[in-house]
This record gives structure tokens, sequence and C-alpha cells, in this order.
């Protein structure tokens, strides 16, 4: 079958198209039987792109094939998982999805709504599952509060803007160039503020004292102004550190304003 393949650990630049074998029942990571699943759509998260450079948690060896997350038609199934052959899915696979077959975690596969095509529905997991997994669950949002978002025009970012305007929350953006803006706004962003500039006052302006919830995808030395940004009883959501350095955080700031 087709595939793409990273022979080498140099990013997404190695990235390669490849004939190899097509995968059996067994998950390629677990060993335990999985769905296999004829693939019509695999997303790009940035865990792959990660992945391809040897610096994401699960190191495959190489060569191997990349892609976390598939829509496709079930092939076979294990007994029980209520998944019959022909069934659309979207599908957590970890690796092997950008290829023309993969195999998914079964507790990680699910039926795709026919409102869904197969392009959403390989999007869906990671990023939404992720935005409401944090805003909902750890964050606590509830309708009417505010909700400011880092890194706003990537997935995690347009899937957190959708995500809290569904919920019944405002929001507000922080992007890095005009086109990023478009992006935001497009996905639900109601303000926008530039991150090259005093993003916290403005935010403290926009949101009349600051917002109940920050959402963080980016870490480095933005997650002080961060605090800053929120208002009393607010909270923030640490969801990863895409800008390379993992902030420390002096915790009477916490403790001033019930953080």
């Amino acid at each position: 079958m087709r595939a793409l393949q990273i022979e080498e650990l140099g990013g997404p630049d190695a990235l390669r198209e490849a004939d190899v074998p097509e995968p059996g029942a067994a998950h390629p990571l677990t060993g335990e039987e999985g769905v296999v699943i004829d693939v019509r759509a695999a997303a790009v998260s940035f865990p792959d792109l990660l992945q391809s450079r040897g610096q994401y948690q699960v190191k495959p060896p190489l060569p191997f094939v990349p892609g976390a997350e598939v829509a496709g038609e079930v092939v076979s199934a294990p007994a029980g998982s209520g998944l019959e052959p022909g069934r659309r899915v979207a599908a957590m696979t970890m690796i092997g999805g950008m290829a023309q077959r993969a195999v998914g975690l079964p507790a990680l596969t699910f039926a795709l709504s026919d409102e869904l095509d197969f392009a959403q529905g390989a999007a869906l997991i990671l990023n939404y599952h992720t935005a409401y997994f944090a805003l909902k669950l750890r964050g606590r949002l509830r309708e009417g509060e505010r909700v400011l978002v880092h890194g706003a025009a990537g997935g995690i970012g347009t899937a957190s803007l959708q995500v809290s305007r569904a919920l019944g929350a405002s929001t507000i953006a922080i992007v890095s160039s005009d086109e990023k803006e478009r992006v935001a706004r497009q996905a639900g962003a109601q303000e926008v503020v530039r991150s090259d500039g005093p993003w916290k006052d403005e935010v403290r302006e926009l949101s009349g004292g600051g917002v109940d919830v920050v959402l963080d995808p980016v870490g480095g030395d933005r997650f002080t102004d961060s605090l800053r940004s929120l208002r009393e009883n607010g909270r923030a959501i640490v969801v990863g550190f895409t800008g390379g350095a993992i902030p420390e955080v002096r915790v009477n700031r916490l403790l001033l304003n019930n953080v």
C-alpha cells in the first residue's frame, strides 16, 4: 500500500512517499487487536511534527509511518467492539495513519456521524477532544464567561475558540499576524490582540478587569502575563509548550488572586 514514511528524523521535510506492507490486525504500538481501517482522511497535528524530529514521547523505530488521527471505513474490528465492516469511523491510531490502511485503538475508535465528512472526522480527535476536556472539565467554563486563547490560529487554538463559543463563552484571541487574525476570527474570536504588543493590558481592558479562563498551549515567558490577565478566581489551563520553554510560576501570584 502507499504511505507517507519517515526514514530519518529530519522534521516534516524528511517525509517520503513509499510502498509499505499492509498492517495486520495488531496495533503497532500496543500489540492488541485493533480496528483495521481503510483511510479516507488523515489529520496532521503538532505531535506528528514533534515525532518527525524525534522529540515526542512516543518514539517508534525508523522507518515508520506517522499519523495519529484518521477517518475512514472499518475493514475488521475486535469482537464486541460494535464496529462492523463498512462502518464510517474516526480513530486515534497514534502512528500509521498517513497510509491507505491503518489500525485504530479500539477504545479510541468511534462511529462517525453522517453530519461529518471524513476530513472533519479525522480533524476531530486530538484538537477538539483536548479543547473540550481542557475548557469544560479542567477549566470549568460556564456560559457567559470570558476566555483568552493563546496560539489562537493553531489547531488547539481554533478548536478552543469554537468550543468556547459553543459553551456560551465570549472569546479573546492572541495571534502574531494579520493572516492568523483572519483564521482566529473565522473560528469564533470576538476580539483579537497581538502577541508582540501590550496584550495583557489590552485583554484586561477588553474584559473589564480580566478574563475568567486563559487557555495556553504555548508556554514560555508569556505565562506570567497570562496570570495577570485573569480576574479573581480565574483559571489558567496549561495545554502544551509549543513555544519550546516550560514556564516557572511564582505561586504567590496564584495565592493573591485565588487563581
